[in-house]
């Protein structure tokens, strides 16, 4: 049991407070030491539990409980050993405790062992009438091993016992989803409905599977309800603004955004999605205003800078998108998307050598798409690097095995080197493949289009 600072049992956490300062030691019972402990573990303060724990089993050394509390201390300190040692102690006095049961399966948790977790709380469930509890347990332990039906199935039972359990009904819905059983996921939530017609959160979360499927009516009428059962829900007029996005209803979708700024404290996603709303509708200013707000308001959400750099790229405004993209890069140097922006940025403004680290650094990132490999083939062209477009263009062949436009870039870079052989390769190649692309010749290698060597070529096989 949690203290509140209206409950009578306060005075018992005071009390204790008070002995720590002045040293001074009083005597409480064994269920107000429960209760004192039970406080600091929520409260995360261990080293209070600790000293609770040592103080009342000094007054109280037979009492199970607080032991259990010594195990559960054990156990969030990664002490397996020590934990197990006890409860096998525990178990010899007290072998229908279910309470032993569920700490034995949270070591085995602990070790990875789920199966024996499981098997150890289903026979908990046998020792008591407050299942509830258990079968989270249980659904939690199927979810560590993704067995997300048998997990559903126990956070079902969750949910059967308790109505009002949300966390389990969020467990359920996200194994829906997992499932990709967005259909099942309706027909289960229409089916809780029936009997909770009034649950804010089985609407919400039912308005969300209509969205998955692009079913927009269904959502936002199921985002309708959840507001008539609980018009604060922030995430429910979030939700509804998503919506009416997608419906292109955008002058609603900022009247739904803006309540919830008025109903709790200001969210980077909501003035971001304004923004963009505010875009749609060609107010530049309001959507350029709202940007600021979002990165004002969470400097570190890298989408609000992307917003800003998309919103001066798309105006022309390269050398403000290029601040930008650098603020979001800085937060997510790993996105590829943002360092593919950079490098189109730096190009519009004839800065090769960054445009080009950028493709360079897309490409270290895993994104092989052959508009990558040619764009920073063709800026390593522009700077004077010949061998290192070739390098470039022979490893995209890899990826891209019969593809015209890196061969006929390989040809003329090869032409240019004066190597021959190589550059015949891979013109002939190149126009087996696709002879329409053999203008790349002439347009990235003028020099090379006047050799008669090339010329010949191009007239024998065209």
């Amino acid at each position: 049991m949690e203290f509140s600072h209206n409950d009578n049992q306060d005075l018992s956490l005071t009390k204790f407070e008070s002995m720590l300062k002045t040293n001074h030691v009083l005597f409480f019972d064994s269920e107000e030491f429960e209760n004192i402990i039970h406080h600091y573990l929520n409260q995360g303060k261990i080293a209070l539990a600790k000293k609770a724990i040592k103080l009342g089993l000094d007054q109280h050394p037979t009492s199970i409980n607080l032991r259990l509390f010594r195990v559960e201390v054990y156990v969030f300190e990664d002490k397996l050993i020590e934990a197990d040692e006890l409860l096998n102690e525990l178990y010899t006095l007290d072998p229908m405790n279910e309470e032993i049961y569920i700490q034995k399966a949270n070591i085995f948790s602990k070790k990875d062992d789920h199966y024996q977790a499981i098997d150890i709380l289903k026979k908990a469930l046998k020792l008591t009438d407050d299942v509830v509890d258990l079968y989270s347990l249980i659904g939690m332990e199927y979810l560590f091993l993704d067995q997300f039906e048998d997990a559903k199935m126990y956070f079902m039972k969750c949910l059967e016992s308790d109505l009002d359990d949300y966390s389990a009904l969020y467990n359920i819905i996200y194994c829906f989803e997992f499932l990709n059983q967005y259909e099942e996921a309706i027909s289960y939530l229409n089916m809780f409905l029936d009997k909770n017609p009034y649950c804010e959160v089985a609407w919400h979360q039912l308005g969300k599977q209509y969205f998955s499927l692009k079913d927009y009516k269904k959502a936002l009428t199921s985002f309708d309800f959840a507001i008539i059962s609980d018009d604060t829900f922030v995430g429910a007029y979030l939700e509804r603004g998503k919506v009416l996005e997608k419906l292109k209803r955008f002058e609603d979708a900022i009247e739904n955004y803006t309540i919830t700024l008025t109903l709790d404290d200001p969210t980077s996603f909501a003035l971001l999605r304004i923004g963009n709303c505010h875009e749609k509708l060609k107010r530049d200013d309001l959507a350029l205003q709202f940007f600021d707000r979002t990165v004002h308001e969470d400097p570190l959400l890298d989408k609000g800078w992307i917003a800003i750099t998309k919103f001066h790229n798309r105006k022309g405004d390269y050398q403000k998108a290029l601040y930008f993209i650098n603020k979001a890069i800085n937060i997510d140097s790993e996105n590829v998307t943002y360092w593919k922006l950079y490098s189109q940025i730096n190009q519009r403004l004839n800065f090769y050598e960054e445009a080009e680290r950028g493709f360079k650094k897309t490409l270290e990132l895993g994104n092989y798409e052959l508009n990558t490999w040619l764009s920073r083939g063709d800026l390593l062209i522009k700077l004077g690097e010949p061998e290192a477009a070739i390098y470039n263009f022979e490893q995209a062949v890899e990826f891209y095995p019969e593809n015209a436009e890196l061969e006929y870039r390989l040809a003329g870079l090869y032409f240019c080197l004066n190597e021959n052989d190589k550059g015949t390769f891979h013109l002939k190649n190149g126009i087996k493949h696709n002879e329409e692309y053999s203008f790349i010749i002439e347009e990235l290698f003028p020099e090379v289009a006047n050799k008669i060597l090339v010329k010949n070529l191009l007239k024998t096989n065209l």
